[in-house]
């Protein structure tokens, strides 16, 4: 259970950012208009961390948001919209739901550009751990 409170404590809180532009959820049928500009959302994990032996255990991993902006239109609104994402899920701002808190462990990640088709892509990763206590 949680995998998916995690996800969602991650998923509100980007689908809260303003100004919204389109998502595209994991495993969710989305067509992208062809022109405007939308994200594409990804959740990675990694190996659990279990520091103590009551039962208590600690999730890793990243949200990843790669940004997709029309191509020839300058790297501006997508590096504009990448800060954002960093200002939103700054290092140490948590999430708590029942016994489980979920707190971003480093500043986002602005990884290198990436052209695709008609589209200018630049991926984001907020690295996190949730702390999940038994």
């Amino acid at each position: 259970m949680s995998l998916l409170i995690v996800r969602q404590q991650l998923e509100q809180a980007l689908d809260a950012i303003t100004p919204k532009i389109d998502t595209a959820w994991e495993n969710v049928f989305y067509v992208p208009t062809k022109g405007v500009p939308f994200q594409r959302v990804q959740l990675f994990y990694g190996e659990p961390e279990n520091p103590t032996m009551d039962g208590f255990y600690r999730d890793v991993g990243f949200l990843q948001s790669t940004l997709y902006y029309p191509l020839q239109s300058g790297p501006g609104d997508a590096i504009t919209r990448a800060q954002l994402l960093r200002t939103t899920f700054y290092r140490g701002r948590s999430f708590v739901s029942g016994k489980i808190t979920t707190v971003i462990k480093g500043t986002a990640q602005r990884l290198p550009s990436i052209v695709e088709d008609d589209r200018f892509l630049v991926p984001v990763r907020v690295p996190f751990f949730a702390n999940v206590l038994p």
